[in-house]
């Protein structure tokens, strides 16, 4: 483990090669079999509420009806907020929406709150124009591989290796010598500050001199 202010970082997350290969995997993270969808944190709740009108006609038939049964989110078994899931496969924020989307993409189940975040369509969120809705999709989202996970005082920082779904991202990052924490920089930095990641980047480069990478 490594050690950055009150977080234990796992060698995986610096050692390992990992890089979203979308093209290939056609967005399964979001679209994988399961009764639960993305661990949410509480203070992204209201932020879920709010996007449901501009994203909603992006969103799947069975997306749209499965909000107006369910809503955005719930508590699972474990007492822990994730967002709904429809028929128990697709994240219920789920598009394929295949407009303006390039042709490698097309296909793909991607992230209605990202694509409207990326197109610029959040501005009439509360909050957006003085900078109080910094909201890209929810951060366990951003992060994947990674998970976070409490630990006394402190956030012990992992990488989930298992899915067999990943496989075309431990290949490219392979391929391009990408790290699972240079993948994630944009959501470690959005968690953690920018101030953080230097640090964990000088911990990189001391583990490549010492032949760890």
């Amino acid at each position: 483990m490594v050690h950055i202010g009150e977080t234990l970082v796992s060698e995986d997350v610096i050692a390992e090669e990992f890089c979203c290969d979308l093209s290939v995997c056609k967005g399964n993270c979001c679209n994988s079999e399961g009764e639960s969808g993305a661990p949410l944190d509480e203070d992204e709740l209201k932020a879920m509420q709010e996007v449901i009108p501009i994203v909603w006609d992006d969103l799947t038939p069975r997306g749209q009806q499965t909000l107006r049964e369910v809503g955005p989110y719930f508590k699972d078994k474990a007492g822990d907020w994730v967002t709904t899931v429809v028929d128990g496969h697709d994240c219920v924020f789920c598009t394929y929406n295949d407009e303006n989307v390039e042709v490698p993409l097309k296909g793909a189940c991607l992230c209605a709150i990202e694509k409207a975040f990326r197109e610029g369509r959040f501005t009439t969120l509360p909050g957006y124009r003085d900078g109080k809705t910094p909201f890209l999709k929810p951060i366990s989202c951003q992060l994947y591989p990674i998970r976070l996970k409490k630990i006394g005082e402190y956030t012990a920082v992992n990488y989930d290796s298992q899915p067999k779904m990943c496989g075309c991202a431990r290949k490219l990052g392979r391929k391009t010598g990408v790290h699972v924490f240079e993948c994630v920089r944009e959501g470690l930095i959005r968690k953690f500050g920018k101030e953080w990641y230097d640090e964990l980047e000088i911990c990189a480069k001391e583990m490549k001199k010492i032949g760890m990478l």
